[in-house]
């Protein structure tokens, strides 16, 4: 069945005005690849840039959704029009997103300043579906001040939300082993900002003491250079939630004033033309191997005719 046309300009004019239903068509066309596509992005380009991303990252457990949430109500009190990510573990069998984060964010379901969409991870290790960072460009030209992006929390994967955010901001808590996990993970080198969250358990000190630690032996000696705080927070009472903010707000003059911000936008979005390039390379590839031009190649190898390096040559002087 063919895609429904589409109006672009209509539903982009409607999205800028803070239309929830054409930001929610305008997704939804990122995730189906839909053909107007690159109409959609040609339109929303000149109303990008805007927004602040915030990518918020760690384990299984920690409150993400929980400190989302009360993130999102201090952001509110200061009149900041959010838009939030929710990537979600796919469905299995749907391939759609299971919806738990956005469960726990009722409390702004209602509020017409806070737009809270799930994405599908379909899959995808670092919890990131390919399709996010133009559902960002949607929110971004559609007026949000704020854009949180809360990934799937699937451990050591999950340094991928760096590439997305200009903060990013790493949970852990007491008692489940993260100072070890953030080591392991890589997520020391990708933290702008640690928040150690029910700090009213036991053992929330020492969780911060061992951030600390592991960040000091990191090499942030150079002047300048921004040196992570770990903060604590218990984000079910909304208690540290305003020295996140603070400390975000720091963040973000520190990147205005380094030039950061624009060396991260620029490598973001680096990222996001090869991996729309890529995606292109693979429909073609899949077009190669239906008309059994790759299957014939890999039979050469089994064979011995050919090797794996000569037979991707063949492809790749076939796709250009």
């Amino acid at each position: 069945m063919a895609p429904r046309t589409v109006d672009v300009p209509a539903l982009v004019e409607s999205a800028r005005a803070g239309s929830p239903r054409a930001v929610a068509r305008l997704i939804s066309l990122v995730e189906d690849g839909h053909p107007a596509l690159r109409e959609v992005m040609a339109a929303l380009a000149p109303h990008t840039g805007r927004a602040h991303i915030i990518g918020i990252t760690g384990s299984p457990g920690v409150g993400k959704s929980t400190s989302t949430n009360a993130l999102v109500g201090a952001l509110r009190k200061q009149g900041k029009r959010i838009g939030i990510l929710a990537v979600d573990p796919s469905s299995p069998f749907s391939g759609g997103a299971l919806l738990g984060d956005r469960v726990r964010m009722q409390d702004h379901a209602l509020d017409p300043d806070v737009y809270i969409r799930s994405m599908a991870s379909r899959g995808h290790l670092g919890g990131l579906s390919w399709t996010t960072p133009q559902a960002l460009r949607v929110l971004d030209a559609a007026g949000c001040d704020v854009i949180l992006v809360e990934t799937v929390g699937v451990g050591q994967s999950e340094v991928e939300v760096a590439g997305l955010a200009d903060t990013t901001i790493v949970l852990l808590a007491p008692g489940m082993g993260d100072g070890i996990q953030a080591a392991k993970a890589g997520i020391l080198e990708i933290g702008d900002l640690f928040v150690v969250n029910k700090a009213d358990r036991d053992g929330a000190d020492a969780t911060v003491r061992d951030i600390r630690h592991m960040i000091s032996l990191g090499d942030r000696t150079e002047p300048n250079l921004w040196r992570p705080p770990v903060l604590k927070t218990v984000a079910q009472q909304g208690q540290g939630i305003d020295e996140v903010i603070e400390a975000i707000k720091k963040h973000t003059a520190w990147m205005e004033e380094s030039g950061a911000l624009r060396e991260r936008r620029i490598r973001r979005a680096g990222d996001e033309i090869e991996s729309i390039a890529l995606q292109a390379l693979r429909a073609k590839m899949g077009d190669l191997r239906h008309g059994n031009g790759v299957d014939e190649l890999a039979a050469a190898v089994v064979d011995g005719t050919t090797d794996p390096y000569a037979a991707a040559d063949q492809i790749v002087a076939a796709l250009a």
